[in-house]
């Protein structure tokens, strides 16, 4: 079995404690890996070590710390078949997802903040009162918390803006997607990657995550996952008075109107709900569609939800995998019972399917309104549901009927709509007539329980370095 264990100083390292979790197969349901079960004393050597490193990696210039991401990013994209072989089987995800979209998307975000690196500017100002110019000097050790659902994918996106802004970073990738973190962290000693400025720390959140967020010596936390994990964090970062960036939960409208091309982006209109079995944070969980093609719309969108390829992750055609865990398996069975409790009719999905694993068939209800539980709370699984409108207005009182508010898609030919409801909806992210295309330097986050902060471009790079306005008298 992979062992995956701690990555501090630049080398791998057992757990202080002794102790190790296993890493399960989500097709099968069984182990096939053991990760680190970490404590305070691990945490302890990572912030240390990276502490001892700062000095050294904050003072290179930035062209040198641009080099070491593009080293890095090379080897990744050297074992691009490796790594997206393990990130499918570790997180249950179709290998043609992790092999065309996400691991590509990991060097993307190591190439992208490279650059950034050498491109980062600082500001000044001239003529109201003497001249004034910004620094941008990096925080120091830095901790980076992300989820099991894109585990390389946001690993990345969290560790490369902090490096290349010249913090040094302790890392906690999810345990239950611990391998490609691991391999990353590995690569890493492999290039000679300067050692202490990237620790990975595996464990349990309240042995791990709390710890490493309540150190001193930290000064920024980045985290991507739950809301209710996000507020907690918060409220220990809160007191220390530390830079928080939160990328929380999301419950996302769809908003379909007559005039769309709905028949001709019906893949993708599939994919916005249903991609990684609904496992991702922007998925468009709540279709809202306009009532006179409503009836029509249902009856092909569900025609093709079933006719999704449900199999084993690591066969290329497969196209829908099984979700992540047996507790996240659970979680989406028991937002089901309740969704029947409150009335929902099930169009297509709605039970375990019957092969091994945590497989939950792709899941469509109606007859739900917007007060209904399954509308208002994040289930994360492949479960969408669709709800008519009569009017503009109507569709966007349904799209902001939530507590969320991190994407949203708009589905129309109307550019004029379009624009009015892109300022209206309550969201970090709209799309018009597309879903989940990236720009890296645009800013990412959410509003409301979705979050606090941005990532991505200078976004990114800001969070990660502290201003110092520097003023000069002209005489």
């Amino acid at each position: 079995m992979k062992r995956c264990p701690h990555f501090i100083d630049g080398a791998a390292r057992e757990p202080a404690g002794g102790r190790w979790l296993d890493v399960f197969d989500p097709a099968s349901g069984r182990p096939f890996a053991t990760v680190a079960a970490g404590d305070a004393r691990d945490v302890e050597a990572a912030v240390a070590a990276a502490t001892s490193a700062f000095p050294a990696w904050s003072s290179l210039p930035n062209e040198a710390r641009a080099r070491w991401l593009d080293r890095l990013a090379d080897a990744l994209e050297a074992r691009v078949d490796l790594f997206a072989e393990v990130e499918s089987r570790d997180g249950g995800k179709p290998i043609r997802l992790a092999r065309d979209v996400e691991i590509p998307r990991a060097i993307a975000n190591l190439r992208f903040f490279a650059h950034a690196a050498t491109q980062f500017a600082s500001e000044s100002h001239h003529g109201q009162a003497g001249l004034n110019y910004t620094l941008r000097a990096p925080l120091g050790v830095v901790a980076t918390i992300s989820p099991w659902n894109l585990p390389l994918y946001l690993f990345t996106w969290k560790i490369a803006p902090a490096l290349a802004a010249g913090n040094t970073v302790v890392a906690k990738p999810s345990e239950v997607t611990p391998l490609t973190a691991t391999l990353l962290a590995e690569l890493a000693a492999e290039i000679g990657f300067p050692a202490g400025v990237l620790n990975v720390v595996h464990g349990l959140g309240p042995d791990v995550g709390e710890p490493l967020v309540s150190d001193p010596r930290i000064k920024a936390i980045s985290f991507t996952g739950s809301t209710a994990v996000g507020k907690r964090i918060a409220g220990i970062a809160a007191p220390l008075l530390r830079k928080v960036s939160l990328e929380l939960g999301g419950k996302n409208p769809t908003l379909v109107f007559a005039d769309s091309d709905w028949e001709d982006q019906l893949d993708t209109l599939v994919r916005s709900a249903f991609q990684n079995s609904g496992q991702i944070c922007l998925c468009g969980s709540r279709l809202l569609v306009e009532r006179s093609i409503y009836t029509a719309f249902c009856d092909a969108f569900v025609a093709r939800v079933q006719a999704l390829r449900i199999g084993d992750p690591v066969d290329p055609d497969t196209q829908f995998g099984p979700l992540v865990s047996q507790a996240h398996f659970d979680k989406v069975m028991a937002a089901l019972a309740a969704a029947r409790d409150e009335g929902a009719r099930v169009l297509c999905g709605g039970t375990a399917l019957d092969r091994p694993g945590w497989f939950v068939a792709p899941t469509v209800l109606d007859r739900l309104g917007p007060d209904a539980v399954t509308n208002r709370e994040e289930i994360f699984g492949p479960v969408a549901t669709v709800q008519p409108f009569d009017s503009e207005s109507e569709a966007l009182a349904l799209a902001n009927a939530t507590d969320y508010g991190l994407s949203a898609s708009i589905w129309t030919r109307d550019l004029d709509r379009a624009h009015r409801l892109a300022a209206g909806i309550r969201a970090g992210i709209v799309w018009i007539n597309t879903w989940l295309m990236r720009d890296l330097r645009t800013p990412f986050g959410g509003v409301g329980q979705s979050g606090l902060g941005r990532e991505g471009g200078l976004e990114a790079m800001r969070f990660f370095t502290e201003p110092r306005n520097v003023g000069i008298a002209l005489r």
